[in-house]
C-alpha cells in the first residue's frame, strides 16, 4: 500500500472510530432529551434536543479527530483550526438536522424511532461522509501553511 493511500486508510478508520465514540454520545444525549424535557410534546422539542446533542458530540470530536485523526496535519493555529472545524461540523450537523425536520414535520413521521432513523442513522451518515471530505481537504489539509509537522520522539525529547 503506497503511503498516501495507507494515510487515508488509517485516517478514514480513525475517523469512524472518532465519528463513533462521538455519534455514541449524540445518539444518547438526544434520547434522553426527548425522553425528558424536550419529547415531541414541546414545541420544536426533537429539533432542539438535537442541536444540543450535535454541538456537544462537535466537541467531542473535535478533540478526537485533531488527537487521532488529522495529528500528521493539524494546525499549529488552534483557534482557526477550531472555527474551521465547527462551521464545517455546523453544516453536517445541519444535514442531520434537516432530515429529522423532513421526516418529522414533512412526511409526519413523528416516533421516536422515526426521529432517530431520520436524525441518527440517515442524517449522521451523509453528514458524516460530508465532514471526512471537507475535514481533509480543507481543515485538517496538509496544503495548508499552518500545518504543524509530525515529530518524532527523538525530535520531541528535551
Amino acid at each position: 500500500m503506497s503511503a498516501p493511500s495507507g494515510r487515508l486508510s488509517r485516517q478514514a478508520a480513525t475517523f469512524v472510530a472518532v465519528g463513533g465514540a462521538g455519534w455514541l454520545l449524540d445518539v444518547a444525549v438526544f434520547n434522553l432529551l426527548t425522553a425528558t424535557v424536550l419529547s415531541s410534546d414541546v414545541e420544536g422539542g426533537p429539533i432542539v434536543a438535537k442541536a444540543i446533542s450535535t454541538t456537544l458530540a462537535i466537541i467531542a470530536n473535535w478533540i478526537g479527530n485533531r488527537t487521532f485523526t488529522f495529528r500528521e496535519t493539524r494546525r499549529t493555529d488552534v483557534v482557526r483550526e477550531a472555527v474551521e472545524f465547527v462551521l464545517v461540523s455546523l453544516a453536517g450537523g445541519a444535514i442531520a438536522i434537516g432530515c429529522l425536520a423532513v421526516s418529522h414535520y414533512v412526511l409526519g413521521f413523528t416516533s421516536r424511532l422515526a426521529d432517530n432513523i431520520a436524525a441518527n442513522v440517515v442524517g449522521l451518515a451523509l453528514g458524516a461522509a460530508f465532514r471526512f471530505v471537507v475535514y481533509r481537504s480543507w481543515v485538517f489539509s496538509p496544503r495548508r501553511a499552518s500545518a504543524e509537522p509530525v515529530r518524532s520522539v527523538v525530535e520531541r525529547a528535551p
